[in-house]
C-alpha cells in the first residue's frame, strides 16, 4: 500500500484510508475481521466522527483493535466534531466535550487528527483556537484539520488557530468533480466554469493541505458503479480497469489517486473483499489520456 505524507505533518498514511461510518452495524467479530484485513493490506488510516452511528462506530472499532496496546502506534486515528442534531457547533465547550467522548469510546489516550466536520456559521475562531490549544497541550489531539471547508473559511480559522491545518476532507469522485471542473473550463460560459468552492483544490496544494476524498464511488449520494443511469462512465471504467487488473470501483479510486495533489481516498466499505479490490488501485498510475477519458465519460467537457 502506497504511503503519503499527511499535509505538513510527519504522519505517513496509506493513500487509501478506511472510513468507519457504518461500522456501528457490525458485531465485534465482524469489525475485527474488517480491521485485521485492512491492516494486512497496509491500510493504517482509520477515519471516524463523533456522529457516526451516534458514537457506536467508535465503540465497535475499539473492540476490533486494542488501542491500549503496542498496536496504537501503528495506526493513525482520525475523528471529527461539530455536527449536532440540526445545527453545527464550533464552541470551545462542545469541541472539548466531543473529543473526550470520542477518546472514551475509542479507548485511546489521543487522536492523531481531529477535523471540524462542517462549517459553523456562528463560529468564533478564538474559541476554536482555545479548544485546539487545550487539546494539544493535554496530549489529546496531535494534529488538526477541517472537512467540507472553503479557502476563506480556512483562512478565517488560521487568523487565530496556532496549529497547522493539515487536512480538508471533501467529496470527490469521477462523478462529483466540482473542485476540478472550474479549473478546466476557466474562461468559458459552460456551467462547469462556475466556481462553487473558491478554488479549494489549488488552495489546498498551495498550502500543503491533504485533500481526503469522501464518497469516491458516488454521484451525489448515489453509487454510480454498475448503475444503469450511468452507462458511459461504467463502460469506460470497465475498459480501463481491465487493463490494470481492477474492477470498476478500483478504477474509480485510481482516477482520484492519479491527481498530482496526492489526494487520500477514504473508502467506507465494511466488506473485506471489496476493500481488497480498492487496495489494488493504491499503486496504479493511470495515464493522462486515461484520466481525461474517464473525466469526459462522466459527462464533463474538455474545451
Amino acid at each position: 500500500m502506497k504511503k503519503i505524507a499527511l499535509g505538513t505533518s510527519d504522519l505517513m498514511v496509506s493513500n487509501i484510508g478506511l472510513g468507519c461510518m457504518t461500522m456501528a452495524g457490525l458485531s465485534a467479530k465482524e469489525a475485527t475481521a474488517v480491521v485485521d484485513n485492512a491492516l494486512d493490506l497496509g491500510v493504517n488510516f482509520f477515519d471516524h466522527a463523533d456522529i457516526y452511528g451516534g458514537g457506536k462506530s467508535e465503540e465497535v472499532f475499539s473492540k476490533a483493535i486494542d488501542l491500549k496496546s503496542a498496536a496504537r502506534e501503528k495506526v493513525i486515528i482520525q475523528s471529527k466534531t461539530a455536527i449536532r442534531k440540526g445545527f453545527y457547533d464550533f464552541s470551545k465547550e462542545h469541541i472539548l466535550h466531543s473529543v473526550d467522548e470520542s477518546l472514551s469510546r475509542l479507548k485511546t489516550d489521543y487522536l492523531d487528527v481531529l477535523l471540524l466536520h462542517r462549517p459553523d456559521a456562528l463560529a468564533e475562531p478564538e474559541e476554536v483556537a482555545e479548544a485546539f490549544n487545550i487539546l494539544e497541550k493535554n496530549g489529546k489531539v496531535r494534529h488538526f484539520g477541517v472537512s467540507n471547508h472553503n479557502p476563506m473559511q480556512i483562512e478565517l480559522l488560521k487568523q487565530t488557530v496556532e496549529q497547522e491545518l493539515i487536512v480538508n476532507q471533501l467529496q470527490l469522485s469521477v462523478m462529483h468533480t466540482g473542485m476540478i471542473d472550474a479549473g478546466i473550463t476557466v474562461n468559458t460560459k459552460h456551467n462547469n466554469s462556475i466556481n462553487h468552492d473558491g478554488s479549494v483544490l489549488d488552495y489546498s496544494r498551495l498550502n500543503k493541505m491533504t485533500i481526503q476524498a469522501w464518497s469516491p464511488i458516488k454521484a451525489g449520494g448515489e453509487v454510480f458503479i454498475d448503475h444503469p443511469n450511468f452507462p458511459d462512465i461504467n463502460a469506460k471504467l470497465k475498459e480501463i480497469g481491465e487493463k490494470y487488473g481492477l474492477d470498476s470501483s478500483g478504477a474509480a479510486i485510481a482516477w482520484i489517486l492519479r491527481h498530482p495533489a496526492h489526494i487520500q481516498t477514504i473508502v467506507g466499505t465494511m466488506t473485506p473483499n471489496r476493500l481488497n479490490e480498492y487496495a489494488l488501485a493504491s499503486d496504479i498510475q493511470l495515464t493522462r489520456e486515461e484520466w481525461y477519458e474517464l473525466y469526459r465519460s462522466a459527462g464533463n467537457p474538455v474545451p
